[in-house]
């Protein structure tokens, strides 16, 4: 649910350039109505202004000082507890918090020596709402599902230690958290004592801060407490890794230790910080007198992550809720993890190569190379390896290759007519369209949906069907067709790889209209010609003359969801247009193998995959094709995005449209239309 943008309010006199300085930080403020604005000579507050301090951090006493000499009520800011994909001293392209906890009442949400918001919130908020705890479980199981954190530097695919070991988290000796507790050097020597005393025997994991396994902040282990049993782990294992192998949990005030409390423990804490006092930490850092009530986790998570902080879009440019920002950071941190080693391309047409680039190249430049240096340079340089989907003679060589194609939510204009897509999908296991072999959409189909997964899959569908958004989005409005029981056959390109890999006896465009005829005898047909083979661009056209007596209508330049709007069924060999119907719940007669045949959504009469034996609902089948399986970047702001954004940049009309050059090459691939060997390179 996304919030409301307050009103502008009074500016926020700020010393900290963090606050002020242009950002994502600056615009959270500027969005929540708390304007930021630099402490400058000769600037002076108004009636109703505020000062804004970064949580206690050393410039902190020094804009306390300034605030107090001239009567202004202090506003603190910090992170939220998900960040962004990097940590905050090591900035990335474009990096920012996706939220910010912004604490009006002066105080910090790590500082029990005065109350905080968060806390105010956990001590009297009733907590009791079931939509909210709702969301709180589901957003828990997505963190734990995706393994993210507050910041994402960590490898999910990384193993973590021989499970049963006591998991003990250090943090920079600099943390404002730990002087807020009252902790030090001697707590944390106290705490990994402690931990050894309770359990004799066991293995002891130290796992330090990102930024001082990055030489960025000192933490308090090093090298040389390193003894018999105790384990310096300094390789990037994801939090929900470590905290699965661990049978206990020490820690002063780390994050680490929140996690641990969603992820089940019951850590033990050498500090005080927001999660400890509500009976879900063995508390050792001293009185918490405020906290006299014991929460669930997802109550906590909902005070936490959900109430608390004021979440931020960076794609719209606007606060947003939860959800919204936990969709954008997932996506990013998708996107990282896929690339963040590199890939060598090939099989990528040239006028392919640039919008490629945007989607894969944000981390390292993308490489370009045939077929047959390819996997060469990726072994040498650590890389992985794309190639585009049809290109199967390119896979030879060591090492996995990453099978990529257009998504299902394409662009507003066509492939063939060199419009760039807006989604695209990588494949480790084969390709969606390719029934002959598993593909990663069939694993994803195949698994079972939380109740929040099938939510937002429902509300998806709901939003496609009332903005008419479809794969190729070309417009076209639908003509007057005779009454009657209305049969949609959609046409489509004969030397698609669909069809080549997928379809059954009927593979041809004509013997398709024959066919639905032939057991459609009093039905009203409706033929959509596929879009490229009306432009001329591919092969498939049915001479007009051979429509007379099978079809009742043709639909020539008519957008498929208005199409769609005219069906009482849809007639395919394996159309993507069979998948839109099936959303739409119309009934579906597959001739050939679709990815969406198989699983009980369809009539299929074709050759299909006995492995397919999972019965998803329409739902289920629309969130692994359009929300788990593809990747998706925003034209607008060039960021990897959720599948949403994109369907409302597409309905809005907010693509960007193509250069001069591209333009002039599509005129000229029309005109070379019956020569496509020289323009599908």
């Amino acid at each position: 649910m996304d919030s409301p943008t307050p009103k502008a309010a009074q500016r926020l006199w700020c010393t900290d350039p963090r606050l002020w300085r242009p950002g994502a930080v600056q615009r959270i403020l500027t969005l929540s109505g708390l304007p930021p604005a630099p402490v400058l000579p000769g600037r002076a507050p108004h009636a109703g202004d505020q000062a804004g301090v970064w949580g206690r951090a050393e410039p902190a006493p020094r804009a306390e000082t300034w605030a107090k000499a001239r009567g202004l009520h202090v506003v603190r800011v910090e992170d939220a507890f998900l960040r962004s994909v990097a940590p905050a001293l090591a900035q990335r392209r474009g990096d920012g918090p996706f939220g910010l906890l912004i604490d009006r009442s002066g105080g910090m949400h790590f500082d029990p020596s005065a109350p905080s918001d968060l806390e105010t919130l956990l001590a009297r908020h009733p907590l009791d709402e079931s939509a909210l705890l709702d969301r709180a479980r589901e957003g828990m199981a997505r963190l734990a599902e995706h393994s993210l954190s507050q910041v994402n530097p960590h490898d999910p695919a990384l193993p973590g230690p021989p499970p049963g070991y006591v998991l003990i988290v250090d943090q920079p000796r600099d943390a404002a958290s730990i002087r807020a507790s009252g902790a030090g050097y001697g707590t944390f020597r106290e705490m990994l004592f402690r931990a050894m005393d309770d359990h004799p025997g066991r293995p002891v994991v130290i796992r330090p801060h990102p930024d001082t396994i990055a030489n960025r902040r000192p933490g308090h282990f090093g090298p040389e407490d390193m003894r018999d049993g105790i384990v310096l782990l300094t390789d990037p294992v994801a939090p929900q890794v470590l905290l699965e192998g661990a049978i206990a949990v020490y820690t002063v005030s780390s994050h680490l230790g929140f996690e641990a409390v969603l992820a089940g423990h019951k850590p033990q804490v050498f500090g005080r910080p927001f999660y400890a006092g509500w009976g879900l930490t063995e508390d050792h850092g001293g009185p918490l007198p405020r906290r006299h009530r014991n929460l669930t986790r997802a109550q906590m998570f909902a005070a936490a992550m959900i109430l608390a902080p004021t979440w931020y879009d960076p794609c719209r440019d606007r606060l947003c809720g939860f959800e919204t920002a936990l969709d954008q950071l997932q996506a990013e941190v998708r996107a990282f993890r896929d690339d963040r080693a590199g890939h060598v391309a090939t099989g990528m047409r040239m006028w392919k190569r640039g919008p490629l680039q945007g989607v894969f190249g944000r981390e390292k430049p993308l490489r370009f190379a045939a077929p047959h240096k390819a996997a060469r340079i990726a072994q040498a340089q650590g890389r992985g390896r794309l190639i585009w989907a049809d290109k199967g003679s390119a896979e030879s060589g060591p090492g996995a290759v990453w099978r990529v194609e257009d998504g299902l939510i394409r662009s507003r204009g066509l492939g063939a007519d060199l419009v760039p897509p807006l989604s695209l999908v990588l494949d480790d296991l084969g390709i969606y369209y390719d029934p002959t072999r598993p593909s990663r959409l069939e694993h994803l189909i195949a698994r079972p949906l939380r109740p929040g997964q099938e939510l937002r899959a429902e509300r998806l569908v709901a939003r496609l069907i009332a903005s008419g958004v479809t794969k190729y989005n070309l417009g076209g409005a639908a003509p007057q067709v005779p009454e009657g029981h209305r049969i949609l056959v959609p046409g489509q390109v004969e030397d698609d790889a669909s069809l080549r890999l997928g379809g059954g006896d009927v593979r041809t465009n004509l013997a398709l209209l024959e066919r639905a005829r032939a057991e459609n005898p009093g039905a009203i047909l409706l033929w959509k010609p596929h879009p490229d083979v009306e432009a001329g661009l591919r092969p498939g056209k049915v001479p007009a003359e051979r429509l007379h007596g099978l079809v009742d209508a043709t639909l020539s330049g008519v957008d498929a969801a208005a199409a769609l709007g005219l069906a009482d069924e849809v007639w395919t060999m394996t159309s993507g247009l069979g998948f839109e119907a099936v959303l739409r719940g119309l009934p579906v007669t597959c001739l050939g193998a679709p990815f969406y045949a198989g699983w009980g959504l369809t009539r299929d009469l074709g050759p299909v995959p006995a492995r397919r034996q999972a019965r998803p609902t329409p739902a289920a089948l629309a969130y692994a094709a359009l929300i788990g399986y593809p990747r998706y970047r925003d034209p607008i702001t060039g960021r990897p995005c959720p599948v949403e954004l994109i369907v409302e940049r597409i309905a809005d009309g907010q693509t960007l449209p193509r250069s001069a050059v591209m333009r002039v090459l599509a005129l000229a691939q029309g005109a070379l239309a019956g020569h496509a060997w020289i323009w599908r390179r």
